[in-house]
C-alpha cells in the first residue's frame, strides 16, 4: 500500500519555526511504523532526526506521538494507525533537539530524584538480599517500566506547566517503596508526600492509556497515596 507519512520537521540551529515535510512510501500492513521511518530516512531524506535502538520495545528511545498518541514507532503497525496519511511528532512538553528528538534530560532527572536504585540496611548480608515470592508479585507491573516518556508527555499536568514530577518518576518510586528489602520506606513516602509528588497527579488515567508495557501507572500512584495516608498521617 501506498501510505503518506506528514513529519514534523525542525532544527532550531537553522530554523525560525517548525513545519511538516510530506513523504510517500511503500508499506506492507504488517510492518512497523519505525520501519517506514528507517525507509524514509535511507532512501529519502538523510537529514531526518529521530532516535532508535533496539527496534523490539525494550528501550523505549523511539518514542513520539503518532497520530495524536504517544507511542512507540517500533510497537505500532502500519494497518493500526493507517489510513492514508500518519503524522508523526515530537514528544509534547519537552524541548525539541532535531525533528523528532527531544531533550530528555529534565525527564531522567525528575526520575533521579526518586532515587532509583535499592537503599538496603548498612550491614551486608552473607549472601543475596532473600524476597518473598508474595513480596516480589507487588512490584512485578511497575518494573515493566522502559523510561520511554510516553506517561509523562501525555500527562495533562505535566502539560500545563506545573512542577509535578511526572507519572514515570512515580513509577520508580513506588518500585522502592515497596521494595521489601529497602531499608527507607517512611523516608521515601515523605519525598513524593508533597503537591508536587504523589498529590500532583489528578486521575486524568492518560499515562495509562499511553504506556506501551500496559503498566497501571495512575492505579500505581493512587496505592502510593493510600500507602502515604496509612504510614504517615
Amino acid at each position: 500500500m501506498e501510505l503518506r507519512f506528514k513529519i514534523y520537521r525542525f532544527d532550531p540551529r537553522m530554523d525560525s519555526e517548525p513545519r511538516y515535510q510530506d513523504y510517500v512510501v511503500q508499506a506492507d500492513p504488517r510492518e512497523r511504523i519505525l520501519d517506514c521511518l528507517n525507509r524514509i530516512k535511507w532512501e529519502q531524506d538523510g537529514s531526518l532526526s529521530y532516535r532508535m535502538s533496539c527496534g523490539h520495545g525494550v528501550c523505549g528511545s523511539d518514542a513520539m506521538r503518532i497520530n495524536g498518541r504517544c507511542a512507540l514507532a517500533c510497537q505500532k503497525l502500519v494497518k493500526d494507525v493507517a489510513d492514508s496519511e500518519v503524522l508523526l511528532e515530537p514528544l509534547p512538553t519537552f524541548t525539541v533537539l532535531k525533528d523528532l528528538v527531544v531533550d530528555l534530560d529534565p525527564f531522567f532527572e525528575r526520575v533521579n530524584q526518586m532515587r532509583p536504585y535499592l537503599l538496603a540496611a548498612l550491614e551486608e548480608p552473607n549472601r543475596e538480599r532473600l524476597q518473598t515470592p508474595e513480596a516480589r508479585k507487588k512490584l512485578d507491573h511497575v518494573i515493566r517500566c522502559i523510561l520511554c516518556a510516553c506517561c509523562t508527555a501525555s500527562c495533562p499536568i505535566v502539560q500545563e506547566g506545573t512542577p509535578f514530577i511526572g507519572p514515570a518518576a512515580l513509577v520508580w518510586a513506588f518500585r522502592n517503596i515497596f521494595d521489601s528489602r529497602d531499608a527507607r520506606h517512611e523516608e521515601r513516602l515523605k519525598a513524593v508526600d508533597t503537591p508536587d509528588g504523589a498529590w500532583g497527579c489528578r486521575n486524568h488515567f492518560e499515562c495509562t492509556r499511553v504506556c506501551p508495557k500496559e503498566i497501571p501507572v495512575t492505579k500505581s500512584i493512587n496505592i502510593i497515596k493510600r500507602e502515604i495516608e496509612k504510614a504517615l498521617r
